[in-house]
């Protein structure tokens, strides 16, 4: 069994920690308890290991360790940020690159996918789209974590946001369709399959296993995908950048793999440009580059 991790009165000692303090004594705080979860949380250091490693091949055993150490600080202000955000202080100063690139996608009747990663901040993105005065509707799993639930509200849904459960009948096909034909935007997590079908791609010069969901929804509503990726460039500062726009055709010919395959892959590409920059800022803790439910059928 997964351990969930964070509870309430964590998030309470670090809702009061940011009133008092500011993000910078939050932040400062958290280098301690980062430390702690290194040392005595053995489950939370392998789950990432397998990015750290390929990511810094080179990189010796202690080496690694601090890597997964900045890693997990870097999480930690991701989550303080999320709480500072759904507080209502809203601080931050989000450079968007792309928003006129959003703007010309959404002149396509069939609306278009929004394709994001488990990096930066998705939560402050997706509050800077309802400028584009579109519904964006999120597929996503239900927060089994109540503290997490109750904290962060990262299931809550506000203004434009509104939520596509995947535990719903066919996974929320029929409600992503629905809104892609209403000319919506719908966003879909590339990187994380939650046993959905996926096929072989390269990343870091290895063999990892993504979904090819959103690639064959986006053909059959004939619509685009637009990668997003976000990063924290400094305390108050967010990067968001539209950095690739893919347009898949329907096939019926060949495997999986032939078909999503090179969509996939491009997808792949645009996150290792982004990780090639951003390297400690990957919050995926699953070993991606393994699988047991590649299907090529």
């Amino acid at each position: 069994m997964t351990r969930k991790r964070g509870n309430r009165f964590g998030f309470w000692f670090f809702q009061i920690l940011v009133r008092a303090t500011g993000l910078r004594g939050a932040y400062g705080f958290l280098y301690i308890v980062c430390l702690y979860y290194v040392l005595f949380d053995r489950q939370a250091v392998q789950s990432v290991l397998p990015y750290i490693k390929r990511r810094f091949p080179k990189a010796k055993f202690l080496k690694r360790y601090f890597y997964v150490y900045l890693l997990f600080v870097n999480q930690g202000k991701n989550l303080i940020d999320r709480f500072v955000l759904m507080a209502g202080y809203e601080p931050f100063d989000i450079k968007f690159n792309g928003i006129e690139t959003l703007k010309e996608l959404l002149r396509n009747e069939n609306g278009f996918i929004l394709l994001t990663s488990h990096v930066g901040n998705w939560q402050l993105v997706m509050y800077a789209l309802e400028t584009l005065e579109k519904k964006v509707y999120l597929l996503m799993r239900a927060e089994d974590n109540q503290a997490v639930r109750n904290a962060l509200k990262v299931d809550q849904e506000r203004g434009n946001i509104h939520i596509i459960n995947t535990d719903k009948h066919l996974g929320g096909v029929v409600e992503m369709m629905q809104a892609l034909s209403n000319g919506q935007i719908v966003s879909i997590m590339g990187d994380r399959s939650y046993q959905s079908d996926q096929v072989e791609v390269t990343l870091f010069g290895d063999k990892a296993y993504l979904p090819y969901s959103a690639f064959r929804i986006a053909a059959g509503a004939r619509c685009p995908v637009a990668v997003l990726s976000s990063a924290k460039v400094d305390s108050l500062t967010y990067e968001v950048k539209i950095a690739k726009v893919i347009e898949p055709k329907m096939s019926r010919r060949g495997t999986m793999t032939e078909r999503w395959g090179p969509f996939v892959q491009e997808y792949a590409s645009s996150l290792e440009e982004f990780l090639d920059r951003f390297p400690l800022q990957y919050y995926i803790f699953d070993n991606i580059w393994e699988t047991t439910n590649a299907r090529d059928k």
